[in-house]
């Protein structure tokens, strides 16, 4: 007897599917073969099948099922190909074409350690940006602008000194700018995006992880797609030196920003 079943599980964009189980059922619905994917998505199995037609019925956590139906040879082998699976609840890629960042739904927000024992969160109030989805994913990029001026701790004193130049010189550097410049794969529904920013004057290197969350229907007739990015700064990176010390040695502000931002993006539209 030849090798009896052999196949791949992958998701629509080529990810490997672990741990997929794939069942195999004669013309009476009887299971003559069930066989589980490994870390690569491979499923492979030697159990020899008599010559006719089976299901095949490709199933895992998370995705919808799949179903075909597949004939056996007298070599007793099926090879069932590359199998796709769907998300459930809708999280394909977004269709290709321009997505406009929806400030509204949107948050931009940074957290910094206050005194080495708390940690102070900020958000920006004031941004827009525009994402471009290629027909081959991997060139798809991402132009964003946020107002410097518009940082909001929920304490106006601080809001002022992060707005003056010993931090975000908002008067000299307007807007912080980010294009991105590649999309790399990172594993199911996640990216690492490579750009550059521009704060405070300087332009550097900066690599989100990003987490793609679906797309849907809006209640207003529109289609939106959602994500979340996280990335960490470091305000030396930036010029920004000022590092008041108190009494105890430590640093009153943190020197390392952990920047999240999660955002709702629109299809159409044109940057803001």
């Amino acid at each position: 007897m030849g090798m009896g079943l052999r196949a791949q599980v992958r998701t629509r964009d080529g990810w490997a599917v672990q741990h997929a189980v794939v069942t195999v059922t004669d013309m009476t619905g009887t299971q003559v073969l069930r066989a589980q994917a490994g870390a690569d998505g491979t499923v492979s199995d030697t159990t020899g099948l008599p010559a006719g037609p089976y299901t095949v019925i490709v199933t895992a956590l998370g995705y919808a099922p799949a179903a075909s139906t597949a004939l056996v040879t007298a070599s007793g082998r099926v090879d069932a190909g590359t199998v796709v699976l769907s998300r459930q609840g809708g999280t394909e890629l977004p269709p290709p074409g321009t997505w406009s960042l929806d400030p509204a739904h949107s948050s931009v927000g940074a957290t910094a350690q206050h005194l080495g024992i708390s940690s102070v969160r900020g958000r920006f109030t004031e941004f827009g940006g525009r994402i471009e989805i290629a027909e081959d994913v991997e060139g798809s990029r991402v132009d964003a602008v946020i107002s410097a001026g518009s940082i909001d701790t929920g304490n106006g004193l601080r809001d002022k000194h992060l707005r003056s130049p010993d931090f975000l010189d908002a008067e000299r550097f307007p807007d912080i700018t980010y294009r991105s410049t590649a999309l790399l794969p990172a594993g199911p529904d996640r990216w690492t995006v490579r750009g550059e920013l521009s704060l405070h004057g300087v332009v550097r290197e900066v690599d989100l992880d990003l987490s793609y969350l679906g797309t849907g229907p809006d209640p207003w007739g529109g289609v939106r797609a959602a994500f979340r990015a996280t990335a960490e700064l470091h305000r030396d990176d930036f010029a920004m030196h000022y590092n008041q010390v108190v009494q105890t040695g430590i640093s009153a502000i943190g020197t390392t920003l952990k920047v999240e931002l999660d955002i709702q993006a629109v299809q159409g539209g044109e940057l803001p």
